[in-house]
């Protein structure tokens, strides 16, 4: 009996966790004909139909859902096996794409840039931001930053461990208008949210209180900046800050007011599985997880 080719198999996975031909054909780089055929060369050799297809959808038959759960433990193995090869010759190569969020992109990834290229030069690091989470066969992105407790998803997901949240004003602000004393007296000041993410706007505290921002941005980098020109208190992760606390530029007020750990402290690499990246994602995973600074 013919065996499946490895490239058939890991367009199958895609096709199926997008049920799209043609976003499998973007993330692949290749046009929808290739697709249709690996689909109908996989079917033809297994001798089962894998996706129910209608005009506006296709979705994974009963024997397409089966063989998933093994063409995906599959290529898993090869993906371990390739990135150990891959490790051992320190030679992992080709590009590989990363999107994170802007503020975990400007602080915890690009200082590291020149050293990663030191150590694997010949991998072509292509670095993405966006602030909502992306899809990533869609956007063609290998491994993605995710902060906060992630859903059910059929991704793979690297834990990379927490960021605690901190409550922060620069001094200047707190000399003008006082420092909170509990989180009731939160409402009495100037406090800065997410345009975009409302649900950052609920700070996890102990105590229930009135939060209300005034000022909003749209991403964690201009809350950030927000906070430092003195405008305001804010709610922002460690990884962010912890500089700025360091060297007083900012000020943690009410440090025992919030909720921890909580959802929204974790931080994950996630990917796909796919042999032909894996030991790019696991040299990028490797070099980055004992150097951030969460």
């Amino acid at each position: 009996m013919a065996q499946p080719k490895t490239e058939d198999l890991e367009i199958f996975v895609t096709v199926a966790e997008s049920q799209s031909f043609t976003l499998a054909a973007n993330f692949h780089n290749t046009q929808v004909a290739k697709i249709s055929r690996a689909i109908a060369r996989l079917e033809s050799i297994l001798n089962v139909t894998l996706f129910n297809r209608t005009t506006r959808k296709i979705d994974l038959t009963e024997d397409g859902q089966t063989f998933l759960t093994f063409a995906k433990q599959s290529l898993a193995i090869l993906s371990e096996g390739t990135a150990a090869l891959s490790v051992n010759k320190r030679s992992p190569n080709g590009p590989l794409r990363v999107d994170a969020a802007s503020p975990f992109m400007f602080h915890q990834i690009i200082p590291w840039v020149k050293a990663f290229k030191q150590a694997y030069p010949q991998i072509q690091l292509e670095l993405i931001t966006h602030e909502n989470i992306v899809d990533l066969i869609e956007k063609k992105t290998d491994v993605a930053i995710r902060i906060g407790r992630l859903s059910d998803s059929n991704l793979y997901a690297k834990k990379l461990g927490t960021s605690p949240l901190r409550i922060v004003a620069s001094p200047e602000y707190l000399d003008e208008c006082g420092t909170p004393k509990n989180s009731h007296e939160l409402s009495a000041h100037t406090l800065i949210g997410f345009a975009e993410a409302p649900k950052l706007n609920n700070w996890p505290l102990k105590e229930p209180a009135r939060i209300k921002p005034s000022l909003f941005a749209s991403n964690g980098e201009s809350v950030r900046q927000l906070t430092l020109a003195g405008n305001g208190l804010s709610l922002l992760s460690n990884f962010m800050v912890h500089d700025d606390l360091r060297s007083g530029r900012l000020v943690e007020v009410l440090p025992s007011a919030l909720q921890t750990p909580n959802p929204r402290e974790e931080i994950h690499a996630v990917y796909y599985k796919n042999s032909s990246v894996s030991a790019r994602i696991n040299a990028f995973i490797d070099f980055f997880s004992p150097r951030l600074t969460l």
